[in-house]
């Protein structure tokens, strides 16, 4: 059974409507089912797929938040409720999360609303980190009335200053600079000399990172011949999965360095995903000094550092995403690359509902994005060596280790004969 199947009312197109009337929404609720809402037409601008809504639900009107997943301008036969009120500035997350979202929840059996309030961390729902802040601006002289309000000393001051620095400027910061106060500011508003909106704007920095440090390691023969096959699948386009089959030490990482290299020469995104033991400031650290700039995503950050990342994420202006097992979900703008190092290890499986399994799920999402994934690993799964040996996935060897560093003895010990300690 498909996706389309189990919610067959709503489709995903590349490109919503503007200014549509009807919004479609799903509740983080057992339900398999998506609602319609008016939408009011002071909210037109503001409701977007990806942002979450107050809407009435049920006899009693009781208020209740929901994803809006689609737009429509089509009325429906029956009566609609409106919403109420739209909870986010920015949505949440992209088209390509809502059709990667809809795929889980049909095949790991659960709700489209369950699966989508799972994937968003509830820093993002927050929005820790962030705070919405008063900008200003002077309205041009032209469209003010023809006999305008008087204004005080301080209000022409203030105005003054807003039409010698023409823009929008953070309220606070016209208060210093004029030592006027912020009733001043919306007294201006108020008889039509300026305009006020709220922006979301960061409160909370996260650690500046130095310029990339580390030039690239010169590759031997069969990392290069597996680098090979990789540079040309990224510049043939389309889906692919690649199985990295490398003993410990045989430069793994170094194959996928050079892979985002040349990702990030397209502009595009890389999505690194490794096991949450391995997420290690070392490890991190090492994809910094190769490109700078690196968002990160695993459950031991704070949540102002991990709301902070995602926005960062959203904003198409990261290379590259390292993370755990959720960073599956991250909400890239253009992704060119997914990497699964470990792709073996067992905790890339969530245990919570949705239970799905990380590898998985990032394999569906390389595919439905049409590019290629990359799995390592010095002992793969079952399922990955035997889509390897039935030649599903591209299977590339690497079976030395790097400068010929010789493999740790392998021996075979007969217990019937050792000693039981005391």
């Amino acid at each position: 059974m498909s996706a389309d199947l189990l919610f067959p009312d709503v489709h995903l197109p590349p490109e919503q409507p503007e200014l549509a009337g009807y919004a479609q929404v799903i509740f983080n609720r057992p339900l398999n089912q998506v609602f319609t809402y008016g939408i009011p037409a002071a909210m037109q601008a503001e409701v977007l797929p990806g942002k979450r809504v107050i809407v009435p639900l049920g006899r009693g009107n009781a208020q209740a938040i929901a994803y809006c997943v689609a737009l429509s301008d089509a009325k429906p036969e029956f009566k609609t409720k409106n919403i109420t009120r739209v909870i986010d500035s920015d949505p949440l997350f992209t088209l390509e999360l809502l059709k990667l979202t809809k795929w889980l929840a049909e095949y790991y059996f659960c709700s489209w609303g369950q699966a989508l309030d799972a994937v968003i961390p509830a820093a993002a729902k927050a929005q820790a980190g962030s705070r919405e802040k008063d900008f200003i601006a002077a309205i041009p002289e032209p469209l003010l009335p023809v006999v305008p309000p008087r204004l005080s000393r301080k209000q022409a001051l203030a105005l003054q200053y807003l039409r010698e620095h023409p823009g929008s400027h953070l309220a606070q910061k016209v208060v210093e600079e004029t030592t006027c106060s912020l009733a001043v500011l919306w007294g201006l508003v108020q008889r039509g000399y300026a305009t006020r909106e709220k922006r979301r704007m960061e409160t909370h920095l996260l650690p500046a990172k130095s310029a990339p440090t580390q030039q690239p390691l010169t590759l031997n023969s069969q990392q290069q011949a597996a680098l090979d096959t990789i540079s040309h699948r990224l510049d043939a386009g389309g889906f692919h999965v690649f199985l990295l089959y490398g003993v410990t030490g045989s430069g793994k990482t170094e194959v996928y360095l050079q892979a985002i290299e040349q990702v990030g020469q397209a502009g595009k995104q890389a999505l690194v995903m490794v096991p949450e033991i391995s997420l290690t400031p070392q490890a991190v650290q090492r994809f910094e000094a190769r490109f700078g700039s690196v968002a990160v995503l695993h459950s031991h950050l704070t949540d102002a550092d991990r709301g902070s990342h995602w926005r960062r994420i959203a904003t198409g202006n990261v290379p590259v995403i390292v993370g755990a097992r959720s960073a599956v979900f991250a909400p890239t703008k253009n992704l060119g690359l997914i990497i699964v190092d470990e792709e073996h290890e067992a905790s890339f499986k969530q245990e919570a509902t949705p239970r799905y399994h990380g590898r998985d799920l990032a394999i569906v999402r390389a595919q439905q994005a049409g590019i290629p994934i990359i799995l390592g690993s010095a002992t793969p799964s079952l399922e990955s060596w035997n889509n390897a040996r039935n030649g599903v996935y591209t299977q590339l060897d690497l079976p030395e280790r790097v400068s010929g560093r010789p493999l740790p003895p392998v021996g075979v010990i007969d217990m019937r004969h050792e000693k039981i300690p005391p």
